[in-house]
């Protein structure tokens, strides 16, 4: 296992300041343009699914359809409620989506290319870092920071609520993400996103193929994929502002551009965690098979063809997670999270870390390893499966089963005809003996009128 090493970030330190500049222009005008498409693909997939036609009407193919939808939101009414802090209320939504934005900067979108009309050469990244994948975890935490003041400042239980159930979503899926990496860092010596694309592209098996570290770490990829659509409120995990609820959860309170930059960071968020997926699991901007096999089919910008494409194919992922699966419950949710995510991505890291350590050591050269692991093997197959045999409990005496009683706690079953709800017990008792005083006229007999 090589040790973590530092990266020679050189080859970013001596571009011009017009090129850093003209990078990390062309990085935003990428992410701005893959949101306004994404909303546009997510609701013609959608639809596909459904039998719809999806939006048809501005411009080709509906492709104009995010753009009608944002000149919308520009010019509808924005308001802030009485009760709220409205300073923290206002800049919420730039802590929500400038985290977005600033983790695409480490993000390698192609390889070395040239700047148009120079003969500048470049990485088509903003930067690297020798801790780029921290940078983009530390980075994507912060936006939690945004959901919980937009529903604190909002003066309104509802959002409050929201924001804090958000919040535990939130940071209870980072855990399970942020373990799901640290095999991905230990099979590729580094945590800069640059060596980790550049370690896909190696040859990993006898056949000379690369091999993707989603092949290689297929659990790890697994736990990150899932991981990903909790951590950024997708379905089936839109608990904190699920559509089908009377109120929006966190954002209840927003209109107009403040919440569409709530929308816009949802989006932006899918985008970034989906890049990321790319550049640790499916290979960066390299050529997928076979077309990695024909010499030069992702050098220059090729490479950010390749990107967008994978990139693309796990956007239709969290589309088709919408479109095919009902929302949990929440419950369910965090338990699934805490009760099987974690762990398994805690046993499966110490299982890569063995298998690395014993790859350097030479552990695994001789005979006598294998015959010890299969002996354990089958030791512990024997004490799972085959062990004695548990002692029968002994039937306890046999105790009179109390009816059910259905009604028991009132809600959520309705009272049927004839029965009444302890908690209206009171209040209908009261009504009876006010209706006991009441004349015939219906109106209660007053003291020291004649009967």
């Amino acid at each position: 296992m090589s040790p973590l090493a530092p990266m020679d970030l050189a080859v970013f330190f001596n571009d011009p300041w017009w090129v850093v500049a003209l990078k990390a222009l062309f990085a935003f005008v990428i992410l701005m343009l893959l949101t306004l498409f994404t909303i546009w693909y997510e609701r013609r997939i959608v639809a596909f699914m459904q039998h719809r036609q999806g939006p048809n009407m501005n411009g080709p193919f509906g492709l104009l359809q995010s753009l009608a939808d944002g000149m919308k939101l520009m010019f509808k009414e924005d308001f802030t409620p009485t009760a709220a802090d409205k300073v923290v209320f206002m800049l919420a939504p730039f802590v929500v989506a400038i985290p977005a934005i600033t983790a695409f900067a480490v993000i390698p979108m192609a390889g070395i290319v040239r700047v148009p009309f120079t003969d500048i050469t470049t990485p088509l990244q903003v930067t690297d870092l020798p801790v780029s994948v921290l940078f983009i975890v530390a980075i994507a935490s912060i936006g939690v920071y945004g959901i919980v003041l937009a529903g604190w400042s909002s003066g309104s239980t509802y959002s409050l609520l929201g924001a804090l159930r958000s919040s535990a979503q939130v940071i209870s899926y980072e855990v399970a993400m942020g373990l799901a990496l640290v095999a991905v860092f230990l099979y590729a010596g580094s945590l800069s996103t640059s060596e980790i694309v550049a370690k896909q592209a190696e040859p990993a098996t006898v056949f000379g193929v690369p091999v993707w570290f989603a092949v290689q770490l297929l659990p790890s990829f697994i736990i990150y994929l899932i991981s990903m659509v909790g951590e950024t409120n997708r379905a089936p995990f839109d608990l904190p502002e699920a559509e089908g609820e009377l109120v929006g959860g966190f954002h209840t309170e927003y209109s107009s551009m403040r919440f569409a930059m709530f929308f816009m960071a949802e989006y932006m968020n899918m985008i970034t965690v989906s890049a990321l997926a790319v550049t640790l699991f499916l290979g960066g901007w390299h050529a997928p098979l076979p077309f990695n096999l024909l010499p030069g089919a992702d050098t220059g910008y090729w490479g950010l063809l390749w990107f967008l494409v994978k990139v693309l194919i796990l956007l239709f992922v969290f589309v088709w997670l919408r479109g095919t699966l009902p929302r949990l419950r929440y419950d369910q949710f965090m338990r699934f999270g805490w009760r099987w995510l974690i762990p398994i991505s805690l046993v499966w890291t110490l299982m890569i870390a063995i298998l690395r350590v014993g790859q350097r050591e030479g552990w695994f050269s001789g005979r006598g390893f294998w015959l010890g692991a299969a002996v354990a093997f089958v030791l512990l197959l024997g004490l799972t499966f085959l062990g004695g045999g548990k002692e029968e409990p002994k039937e306890a005496a046999e105790e009179p089963v109390p009816e059910f009683d259905a009604f028991a706690g009132g809600y959520p079953v309705p009272p049927m005809g004839g029965q009444v709800l302890p908690e209206f017990a009171q209040v209908l008792r009261g009504e009876e003996d006010l209706s006991a005083d009441r004349p015939a006229g219906g109106e209660p007999a007053k003291e020291g009128s004649e009967a």
